[in-house]
């Protein structure tokens, strides 16, 4: 009589349940939350505001704070050498200037004009370490001058200590008062906008934002800048007059319609959005514009459930800008999600004939193909995207194409290192299946239950549930198999595999009459090798 373990594993190895090319290619294609859209509009430019020329330093309000040791006023040669020395810096000469302020402070250390001018002559040689040092000499003697930390604050940017930066442009707007012009100020405060943007903290933004529309009312980017920073810090309700005072003002700004609806739909208002898009898209002058606005209207009829919308939004996108990758990336997303993959398949190469470059695409063209059963060309377009430079979640799915890729080629090995790279970066139900089937086509059974166990505890399906039991009986694992089997033939009497795993559950445990029983029910239901078993 044949060995019960061997007969398992033969009928194992017949029987194992794949899951079909397309199942998780065409579910990982996500729509876009609305939400987060939000996030994806431009909104402070990170750039280090300009380090103003050293005009003769304003003079100490009297109510400042006072120096740590007393100035010593400057002689009339002293206020002399000053002037060639700010002279020499406007005219770009700086070692001329260095010299020049280095003799003042060798003549007179206390001021602290001639400390503020050779720090900024240092920060114009890119000599951070000694501009800061002058810098916080100059702070020292001259603490209620916004000046100091507002420099100070620019080597922290530069050099990456963005925190300290933060904390110094804060001290530098605090000081401020009425002793800066109105160009100093706002220099200041789109500083500070720069740090507080990087830390998301939009409730502070909006307050130095507000600052900055008081000093220039005219400025129509500050406004966006304002409402967008409002809307970011859940006051999306307090920006709605900002952004349509700013479209009474300039009706074709795109930025903000679309800024409009992302307002409305956290507001639970998607069908108030989708008409101001409608109504934004008559005034653009542009089809590139006029495609801005389509792709939202397509976000929001997927958000909304109507992928059939979605995609008639997303290809009037393409029509209207036939050079917009995005918009052909996003019609192929749709369409996988309607199962036109034929279709996707097209969207999908117009969007990587446009960008090339895009790892995002070239690995949506690959999972396409793939669902397709396209294997050889998704392989290939999965390792290029993966030679792109791909970001996080690219990243894990193109590895997933390629371990898919290689499985379904009879490539093992290759496919279980993919696999378990992307899992490495990203958990996902589907790859661990696809790992689990590919240890079990090497017989490393041990490694199957792990990868499939892994995968039921993402995602419990039945296809995961029926080949986690057979890779728990190809180890002698005879009660979890049986558990297993028992739960699904208990939530579908109807599945003829479930009931053949649970009889070779039980006849591996010697209980011939249940296991006969079990292989009984499903012979009935069709299965074949229950049959055979019954001989």
């Amino acid at each position: 009589m044949t060995h019960p373990k061997r007969t398992i594993m033969l009928g194992l190895l017949l029987g194992l349940t794949t899951p079909s090319s397309a199942q998780g290619l065409v579910e990982v294609v996500t729509t876009t939350s609305i939400q987060n859209t939000l996030l994806q509009t431009p909104t402070v430019s990170p750039t280090v505001p300009k380090v103003p020329a050293p005009a003769a330093a304003p003079a100490t309000p009297a109510d400042a704070a006072r120096p740590a040791v007393a100035i010593t006023p400057l002689t009339d040669a002293q206020r002399t050498l000053l002037a060639q020395a700010q002279a020499a810096f406007q005219a770009g000469q700086y070692p001329l200037a260095r010299s020049a302020f280095e003799r003042l402070i060798a003549q007179n250390y206390t001021h602290p004009d001639a400390h503020f001018g050779l720090a900024l002559t240092l920060l114009a040689q890119n000599d951070d370490k000694g501009a800061a040092f002058e810098f916080t000499q100059f702070q020292a003697l001259a603490p209620g001058r916004y000046e100091g930390p507002y420099n100070l604050g620019v080597i922290a940017t530069r050099q990456g200590r963005f925190e300290e930066a933060l904390r110094l442009y804060t001290a530098a707007q605090g000081l401020m008062k009425d002793q800066a012009p109105p160009a100093a100020q706002r220099q200041v405060l789109e500083a500070l906008a720069t740090e507080q943007t990087r830390r998301r903290d939009y409730a502070a933004l909006t307050t130095t934002l507000e600052g900055v529309t008081t000093l220039e009312p005219g400025d129509l980017n500050a406004q966006f800048r304002l409402a967008q920073a409002r809307t970011l810090s859940g006051q999306g309700t307090a920006a709605l007059p900002g952004v349509y005072a700013l479209l009474q003002r300039a009706p074709a700004r795109v930025d903000a319609a679309l800024l409009l609806a992302d307002i409305y739909v956290t507001q639970g208002l998607p069908d108030r959005a989708l008409r101001e898009l409608d109504a934004a898209a008559g005034r653009v002058t542009n089809g590139g514009d006029r495609a801005q606005l389509l792709l939202r209207k397509s976000d929001i009829l997927a958000a909304r459930g109507d992928t059939r919308g979605a995609v008639l939004a997303a290809q009037d996108a393409t029509r209207e800008d036939a050079r917009n990758a995005l918009a052909f990336a996003r019609l192929g997303e749709l369409r996988a999600l309607r199962g036109d993959r034929p279709g996707a398949l097209t969207a999908y190469q117009g969007a990587v004939r446009l960008a090339p470059d895009s790892a995002a695409y070239r690995t949506g063209l690959a999972a396409v193909r793939l669902s397709l059963g396209q294997v050889a060309q998704a392989a290939r377009d999965a390792a290029q995207a993966l030679r792109l430079s791909p970001d996080a979640a690219t990243l894990a799915r193109a590895l997933y194409v390629q371990g898919v890729s290689a499985y379904q080629q009879r490539q093992y090995a290759q496919a279980r290192t993919a696999l378990q790279s992307s899992l490495r970066r990203a958990p996902s139900a589907d790859a661990a299946l696809w790992l689990g089937l590919s240890a079990y086509a090497q017989k490393d059974y041990a490694a199957a239950a792990s990868a499939l166990a892994e995968s039921v505890k993402l995602n419990p399906t039945i296809t995961a549930r029926q080949n986690l039991a057979s890779a728990l009986l190809a180890t002698a694992r005879y009660p979890e198999a049986e558990a297993i089997a028992r739960g699904l033939v208990t939530e579908s009497p109807r599945n003829a595999e479930a009931w053949y795993l649970l009889g070779l559950a039980q006849r591996s445990q010697q209980r011939t009459a249940e296991s006969r029983q079990s292989f009984k029910s499903a012979s009935n239901l069709g299965h074949s090798k229950a049959r055979e078993a019954l001989k």
